[in-house]
């Protein structure tokens, strides 16, 4: 086979995977492959910081199936290294690309800028953040390696690392053959019994669930999951981190489960359940409610893609995707439709003439009737993600959050991935003051760009969801006027809320407004909360 040059080889192996768009931030070691990329047909998306490059590359992947940041070495790449760390924790595929001193530099280990105690110290820290990694160093095994670590954040839905040395990006790499399908696939006979045990189970049930979570999203199974719904129709609920994995006004839709952070009535019929059928479901305190949950593991049917156990069986070499379909042809008894609790309709919102202040609950109920059937949510962090899993989201895989690692400062720049991943989708982004004071800025990279999202900063002077666990000045953030940045930027509009009249107003001018984004600065009190949070603090309190 001919060879190919190593970093051609690279971006056309993401151009054929689905990628378009490759976020980040240039720098000397890796300047070589920006020029390969520029006169490629990938786009090159730079942001203000390596870490927002990150978190706009995990919301890309979490939309588009896989994600690609380019950084420089060391002073990019570590500045990257919690991005990667939530895209591993959440199961999203990223793909980091980091530029390295050349193969030749390295004669006799001189002291290089950025260099921080050996070559290999930035690999050794991505090797644990990774389901795969590799160093460009070779170009007899260079492009096969490529191949290798991209297959690994397909096939695991988590990010890899992908190491190239500056002078080995312009070199012939040995040509290799792939396969034509490297998915793996289960072990027939193993399969069979799983899922014809499954299937009796389900059908001996009474009140049987199904518990969708975030898997479903990553491997792209909405539709394949809505078909097991629609064919049996035992009803689902989803967790947090699961939210918008079927439309939620769909008939046979419980709600978020989320222990006692979700409504009593989805947590009693769910734990009451005695067949729990959990997709891709990741047991996190979050997810749990902050481990308030009561799940049998007697009744549960547990399959992700990393294992799949039946009550207190385990079932090794069966694929998630696999699992699934094979239920959807198993004989599953269609049930009669049962009463279940269903997502009650938030208030009706009417603003109030005059100055009366906005509240977070009266907030979130606005926002719910906001929600267009092309809104993208995207939540960072504390009670902006709480409050927002009251929202009916209309369409799946429309609701972005970091519901596990939780790292503040995700949403501004996730909306940047999202957005040019989907632009016929316009992202209501909402971000508290403290997270939105971490990246905020990134709204430069998305005026560069002509994105249009809608940015709500609950701006409640600090941590305001740290203050209900220990208050002091240390949960206090300093005061800006979000509102006026887009006079610093020179793109965009800004809207100061303090009341609900002013709400309503702006909210009309930002959904008028599609040529630029919007920022609504909204005035909360310090100690307000959304009914999510003050549910989850009022449980809390009784297990004392």
């Amino acid at each position: 086979m001919p060879s190919r040059i190593i970093g051609d080889y690279l971006i056309d192996r993401l151009r054929k995977l689905g990628v378009r768009h490759v976020f980040g931030v240039p720098g000397d070691y890796v300047l070589g492959f920006y020029a390969m990329l520029q006169k490629s047909p990938l786009r090159i998306v730079n942001t203000c910081d390596e870490q927002a490059a990150g978190f706009a590359a995990d919301a890309y992947a979490r939309v588009q199936g896989l994600g690609a940041v380019c950084v420089t070495y060391c002073v990019g790449g570590l500045k990257l290294a919690n991005a990667t760390a939530q895209a591993y924790a959440e199961k999203s595929p990223v793909v980091v690309i980091s530029g390295a001193p050349g193969m030749r530099e390295r004669d006799k280990n001189p002291l290089l800028h950025h260099k921080v105690r050996e070559f290999n110290t930035q690999k050794c820290v991505f090797e644990q953040l990774t389901a795969a990694s590799t160093v460009l160093d070779d170009p007899q095994t260079a492009l096969q390696e490529i191949d290798r670590v991209l297959h690994a954040a397909v096939r695991y839905k988590r990010p890899v690392y992908i190491e190239l040395p500056r002078d080995m990006a312009t070199v012939p790499g040995i040509a290799h053959h792939v396969p034509a399908d490297i998915h793996e696939t289960s072990d027939p006979v193993t399969l069979r019994e799983s899922v014809a045990e499954a299937a009796a189970m389900l059908n001996r049930a009474k009140q049987p669930v199904i518990l969708a979570d975030v898997e479903i999203h990553r491997f792209g199974l909405q539709k394949e999951l809505l078909r097991l719904i629609q064919k049996s129709n035992i009803p689902a609920a989803a967790t947090i981190m699961g939210k918008s994995v079927i439309g939620e006004n769909y008939p046979f839709y419980l709600g978020v489960y989320a222990g006692a952070l979700g409504r009593d009535e989805v947590r009693r019929y769910v734990e009451q359940s005695d067949c729990l059928l959990m997709l891709g479901a990741f047991m996190t305190d979050i997810n749990l409610g902050v481990f308030t949950a009561r799940l049998n593991p007697a009744c549960c049917i547990s399959a992700t893609s990393e294992r799949l156990s039946i009550r207190h069986h385990n079932f090794d070499g069966v694929r998630f995707k696999d699992f699934l379909r094979g239920l959807l042809k198993a004989p599953l008894r269609r049930r009669a439709p049962a009463a279940i609790p269903r997502p009650p309709p938030m208030p009706s919102f009417h603003a109030s003439s005059g100055r009366k202040k906005i509240t977070v609950r009266r907030l979130f109920q606005r926002l719910n009737s906001f929600l267009r059937a092309n809104t993208t949510v995207i939540s960072d962090v504390g009670d902006a993600l709480f409050g927002a899993t009251d929202l009916t989201i209309h369409q799946h895989t429309e609701f972005l959050g970091t519901a596990y690692y939780a790292s503040m400062g995700f949403a501004v720049p996730a909306a940047l991935g999202a957005q040019l991943a989907r632009p016929a989708r316009r992202p209501l982004v909402l971000v508290g003051d403290g997270a939105f004071q971490m990246t905020g800025m990134e709204l430069t990279s998305i005026a560069r760009h002509r994105l249009n999202p809608i940015v709500i900063v609950l701006n409640n002077a600090g941590y305001g969801t740290e203050r209900h666990i220990q208050d002091g000045p240390y949960n206090d953030v300093a005061p800006w006027h979000y509102h006026l940045l887009p006079e610093v930027i020179g793109s965009g509009r800004g809207f100061l809320v303090e009341t609900e009249e002013q709400l309503e107003n702006a909210l009309r001018l930002a959904e008028a407004e599609t040529e630029t984004f919007t920022v609504l600065d909204v005035h909360l009190d310090p100690l307000d909360r959304s009914p999510a949070l003050d549910r989850l603090a009022r449980n809390l309190a009784k297990r004392l």
